[in-house]
């Protein structure tokens, strides 16, 4: 079985396995809200690309969570940061998602065999869910406006590692690029991580809070598991794991 990074959605066609579980990531910070809000109770969330599609469902009664650069639009019940997402709010509800970067991301890899997402705060949990499919993993970093981030490409690094470990084999420069980033960064993640063009986006909006939950490895062990059929991200009884 093997590991490969791709750095980009505009780089996905290249890197593309449809017998290949997909891990998407977008550390800061679709993917990490994404696993706090089903952590809190969130019967299921639903990825849209646009906020055209997300206001027609809040016009339909839908809680909505939308966030563009960084900031909650102005119509919607929740923004992108994992604080929105309490249980008071979220749980046995299904809400409607749409990000700057991740959840397009989402679509990019929707013919993959099967996607996860992953985030730093799920890690652990994301390598265990890969593992007991046996298949060969692909991590989409969602990037930044389709350009390469640090921080998408160093969770790639770090399921790599972890991957690697359990007997698979990195594929091309990519794998071995992230996986090299992190062996790098990972005794210091969060002086590295402070050098970071998201880290800036996030201070000056005052979501430092957002930033250190985002950094924070293995606090949770919920593996967002997308149903193609029903189009939305749930957290299967099936595929969670106890690190």
């Amino acid at each position: 079985m093997t590991i490969d990074v791709c750095f980009s959605p505009t780089l996905y066609p290249r890197y593309h396995n449809a017998d290949a579980v997909a891990v998407i990531t977008d550390v800061f910070r679709a993917t990490s809200t994404i696993a706090a809000a089903l952590g809190n109770g969130a019967r299921s969330i639903v990825p849209v690309a646009s906020t055209d599609e997300a206001k027609d469902y809040k016009s339909k009664g839908w809680l909505v969570g939308a966030e563009r650069n960084v900031q909650r639009c102005a119509f919607a019940d929740f923004g992108n940061s994992p604080f929105d997402y309490t249980a008071k709010k979220v749980a046995g509800r299904d809400i409607v998602f749409t990000t700057t970067n991740g959840t397009k991301a989402i679509h990019s890899a929707a013919n993959a065999y099967c996607i996860f997402t992953g985030a730093f705060t799920n890690l652990a949990a994301v390598a265990a869910a890969c593992r007991r499919e046996r298949r060969d993993v692909v991590v989409l970093c969602s990037g930044w406006e389709d350009k390469i981030n640090v921080e998408d490409t160093l969770f790639g690094g770090a399921l790599a590692e972890m991957l690697l470990d359990a007997g698979y084999t990195a594929v091309g420069d990519s794998a071995n690029i992230a996986l090299t980033l992190w062996k790098t960064a990972k005794n210091d993640l969060r002086a590295v991580l402070e050098r970071t063009e998201h880290y800036q986006r996030l201070k000056i909006n005052g979501l430092l809070r957002d930033f250190e939950y985002c950094i924070s490895l293995n606090q949770s062990d919920i593996v967002p598991f997308y149903d193609a059929e029903r189009g939305c991200l749930r957290a299967d009884s099936a595929i969670q794991t106890v690190f």
